[in-house]
């Protein structure tokens, strides 16, 4: 608790000394705030996400933490399958149906991978690219403490996806809050190794991240043919 306390403080004095030093990016207007956030981020997953989630690794086996993330991802596909059909992205809609039933039924509810053993791929479709199809902005760019670079349009995207979920769904709030604990633990593990790469190579990592987020969001967009990107939008 005090290390939050001072780095929040920390914060709020940084984005009274931060102001309008320079001209804002066009992807993010909201730079100042947003590396502020940065840092406060590094400061908690430094302490709290990442020392926990390599914990998890240590001391969880493999089976149980695949079965795990099978079984997020079960209900991910789902999702996909749905937002498949928002986006008349139909074929990616009939995977991902395919794999939830194929998954549900012969992987034990999904503990196991089935579909992907036999080559179904998965859609990887969320809210986000659905609002983006649909003509939505994305908004300014965004970066969460603890859960990471976003936009306006993909976290409401999110949001949607975690008010609509299954988990939110069960009454007993304990249970409920474990398991979205779990999960959140299992995503962090799967990113320990891709986060000491991005401190080791990237000299400005907010930059890396940024850019690294965009691209990867245009490129789901557009089913891995994004267009050119405008030179103004640098």
């Amino acid at each position: 608790m005090k290390l939050a306390a001072r780095t929040a403080a920390a914060a709020v004095v940084c984005l009274l000394v931060a102001g309008c030093a320079s001209a804002p990016s066009k992807v993010d207007p909201l730079e100042p705030m947003n590396r502020v956030l940065y840092q406060v981020h590094e400061s908690l997953d430094s302490a709290i996400a990442k020392p926990v989630a390599e914990g998890y690794v240590a001391v969880v086996p493999q089976f149980i933490r695949t079965a795990f993330n099978n079984v997020f991802n079960n209900i991910d596909d789902l999702f996909s399958a749905v937002n498949g059909i928002l986006s008349g992205k139909l074929d990616k809609a009939g995977n991902d149906l395919g794999r939830v039933m194929l998954n549900t039924l012969a992987g034990f509810g999904g503990l196991i991978d089935v579909a992907s053993d036999a080559g179904i791929e998965r859609g990887n479709l969320d809210f986000g690219q659905t609002f983006a199809i649909w003509g939505i902005p994305p908004g300014p760019y965004l970066f969460i403490p603890l859960f990471g670079p976003t936009t306006v349009r993909d976290g409401t995207g999110v949001l949607v996806r975690i008010a609509v979920g299954p988990v939110g769904y069960i009454p007993d709030v304990p249970l409920r809050n474990s398991i979205y604990a779990v999960g959140y633990v299992d995503l962090r593990s799967q990113t320990l190794e891709v986060s000491d790469i991005v401190k080791e190579a990237a000299l400005d990592r907010y930059t890396f991240i940024r850019n690294a987020y965009f691209q990867r969001r245009r490129y789901l967009i557009y089913d891995g043919k994004p267009p050119p990107e405008p030179e103004d939008d640098q």
